[in-house]
């Protein structure tokens, strides 16, 4: 910044939005459509002391903006708004109150919680129909000039076909919290994200894409600080454009930017799970640090005839207004800005029902929805949706439209029920393992649109699914209340540790094949971080505001026997998966075309090899499986691949259906450790709640063409 500054703004540009630096000065653009006068306000680096506020001189098309001759990156700045402070028609403008720049890059010092942050008295009779006039520039965190110079030059985006994918979903403070090969100073950041053993750790996996959990600027709740919690999981967005000032050891974006590149250059992806359903400000009766200040009754929707009050599709006191052209101009600028400014290569959209509503509620073909998929950038990144959020109709599992991938509980319930033993899941299972073709078989989509899952972030972890029936998340401080109460877990005997050796194998045994089941159905695969090597939560299944080792990769458990056995065992399933394109088939199968005499692309048996009829898909004792797929190799050679599930509690004897192939035991559930080896005897049993996958070359099958329409090029 000049060293003496002016006691005026220029009039500057209305585009682009936000703070930019153009080599003689900055420009200053900040959308309000309400207000009345902007300020700009300008503090020391330190962002301790307001040195100036000057007033936005220009509103063009509802844009305030102005120029500052002589600013530099680097330069420490806030902004103020002016306008009726009249909640009962939406209106809650305070000058009092400093606000972040929505589109800001950076942010530096602390959210301190004060009832200044409150654009009302917080303890007044008439609640946020108040005004409370103390400044709460202290509490508030300042936005930064930046220079967004990087030598991208020699950057190559992996760019791994949808039907190679295999997603890596991590916490990035928690990946490397307790890993001693990171320095202290660099553990739960962007700089360990790049860690060597990191990176080798999943290349041995076969992972192909990281899937971060928000590492946009959050705001920790207050009543968690409260009782001495974070908001670990970070879904509490307090800046759409800025990284987590603590994910930086650094300080500087460009140590994000680095790790991004160092793991493209390794091959592998990067995702990042963003929440633009809701901002930090909740409800009326939330703090006042950005939209709110500058323009509540367009960022947000409100109740129509009740103004004072938030639509909640959320859950999480507010909802924002995607319906408005600035408001979607915001999250399209802010999503495009990742991509362009830190080559991330796609987004999970947290509640993306949410985005997708108008007015008369979830629509596939809502403005958010065709925005993005009309972006020449953005829809050429990997989409995923959470397609769900607790509005009215808010489960929308296969409904999103034709580009985007969605999570699908579906599976995850499933295959934990299946494996758990339950009865009748047996016709559920193979849809799911299918492809879950009844949801996602439509407008020309693809079986990758199922994100196929057994844990994530949220619930138990995997090793939790098979040691606890029901949750324990007291140390959250909300009396055991918060949480799923129905996890389609079993503890097999005890709840929690053991040291029964017949329990834990039988645990162990569960695991391996819900794994399987995730790593040979047709969809995406994710893996939760840790459940590679059988992570627990000690039974917490919403550990979001656990930022310790509760919720930490145990990097310690991972070196064990036990953990790298598992470790092994899955990155076997996911090279098998790689190796034989029938596990990640690029279209959904019908059964309907023959490969071989007697072999169509798909069918189902059950334990003797006989074909299912219709009164045996229904048998609900029937625990039993076989999935049968035929089709090409990696070398052009016609394969047939056998799954045989067995969920129930006793060994099964299965044979192959006809024809008569020289089979080749590929994975067992029930023996890890097992080479590959050749099937004796024409038959084969399969231990209770165990996995198989099998593999067979016809003879003479070389060069054989593949099914009309049935191997298309790479999607």
């Amino acid at each position: 910044m000049a060293n003496s500054l002016p006691d005026r703004l220029e009039p500057g540009a209305p585009y682009p939005l936000g703070a930019t630096w153009d080599g003689l000065g900055v420009n200053f653009a900040v959308f309000s459509a309400n207000a009345q006068q902007i300020d700009l306000c300008l503090f020391d680096p330190a962002g301790h002391k307001e040195l100036a506020r000057l007033p936005l001189p220009e509103c063009t098309d509802e844009v305030w903006h102005g120029y500052l001759p002589g600013a530099h990156p680097g330069t420490v700045y806030a902004l103020r708004a002016h306008g009726p402070y009249q909640p009962q028609y939406g209106h809650r403008f305070n000058p009092a109150k400093l606000l972040i720049d929505p589109y800001a890059r950076k942010l530096t010092g602390p959210f301190r919680w004060a009832d200044a942050l409150f654009g009302y008295r917080v303890h007044s009779s008439r609640a946020d129909l108040s005004l409370d006039k103390r400044d709460s520039a202290p509490a508030v965190p300042k936005c930064v000039v930046i220079d967004e110079a990087f030598d991208w030059s020699r950057d190559v985006r992996p760019d791994v076909p949808w039907s190679e994918t295999v997603i890596y979903e991590a916490h990035l403070r928690g990946v490397s919290m307790l890993n001693p090969d990171i320095r202290q100073h660099d553990r739960g950041t962007f700089a360990a994200l790049a860690s060597p053993r990191f990176i080798e750790h999943l290349q041995q996996l076969g992972i192909t894409a990281v899937e971060l959990l928000p590492v946009h600027a959050f705001l920790d709740e207050r009543f968690l600080l409260e009782r001495n919690l974070t908001n670990y999981w970070g879904y509490n967005t307090a800046a759409f454009f800025a990284p987590h000032p603590s994910y930086l050891s650094t300080r500087r974006l460009n140590e994000m930017r680095i790790a991004v590149r160092q793991l493209h250059a390794a091959g592998i992806e990067v995702i990042l799970d963003v929440v633009y359903n809701h901002t930090c400000e909740g409800n009326e009766l939330g703090p006042t640090v950005s939209w709110r200040g500058l323009d509540n009754a367009s960022y947000y929707r409100l109740i129509p005839g009740d103004e004072r009050h938030y639509i909640n599709d959320t859950g999480c006191g507010n909802t924002l207004n995607l319906s408005h052209p600035r408001v979607l101009q915001m999250v399209t600028d802010s999503l495009r800005y990742w991509v362009n400014a830190f080559h991330v290569d796609g987004f999970r959209f947290d509640l993306g029902v949410t985005l997708g509503r108008e007015g008369t509620g979830f629509d596939p073909g809502s403005g958010f929805f065709d925005v993005i998929r009309q972006d020449p950038v953005l829809s050429q990144r990997k989409l995923i949706s959470e397609p769900w959020d607790v509005g009215p109709g808010g489960y929308q599992v296969g409904r999103h439209p034709p580009g985007f991938g969605e999570w699908n509980d579906k599976f995850r319930d499933c295959v934990r029920r299946f494996w758990r033993g339950d009865a009748g899941m047996r016709a559920e299972l193979a849809a799911r393992i299918a492809g879950s073709a009844e949801l996602f078989n439509h407008r020309f989509r693809r079986p990758w649109a199922s994100v196929n899952y057994v844990a994530s972030h949220d619930g138990f972890t995997l090793a939790d699914v098979v040691s606890y029936e029901h949750k324990h998340n007291e140390a959250n401080g909300e009396n055991n209340a918060d949480g799923h109460n129905e996890n389609c877990s079993s503890n097999w005997g005890v709840e929690g540790p053991t040291d029964d050796a017949a329990i834990t194998a039988l645990r162990a045994r569960v695991a391996r094949s819900m794994l399987a089941s995730v790593f040979t159905s047709l969809g995406t695969p994710m893996l939760a971080a840790g459940d590679e090597f059988g992570r627990s939560q000690l039974g917490n299944n919403n550990a979001y505001c656990q930022d310790n080792e509760l919720s930490w990769l145990d990097w310690a458990h991972a070196d064990s026997k036990e953990g790298r056995a598992l470790t092994a065992f899955t990155a076997r399933l996911i090279a098998l998966r790689r190796q034989h394109p029938l596990l990640r088939e690029t279209r959904f199968l019908r059964g309907d075309v023959d490969v071989l005499p007697g072999v169509k692309d798909v069918a189902w048996f059950d334990e003797r090899g006989e074909p299912l009829t219709d009164g045996a898909w229904q048998t609900p004792e029937a625990r039993a499986l076989t999935l049968r797929r035929a089709g090409l190799d990696l070398d052009g050679r016609i394969e047939v691949v056998l799954l045989m599930h067995n969920g129930a509690r006793e060994d099964l004897v299965f044979v192959p259906p006809a024809p008569l192939l020289e089979w080749i035991v590929l994975a067992d559930s029930t023996d890890p450790g097992v080479a590959e080896h050749p099937l004796d005897g024409g038959q084969l049993r399969v231990g209770a709640h165990g996995f198989v996958l099998l593999a067979a070359k016809p003879p003479d099958t070389h060069g054989a063409a593949p099914p009309p329409g049935e191997r298309p090029e790479r999607d």
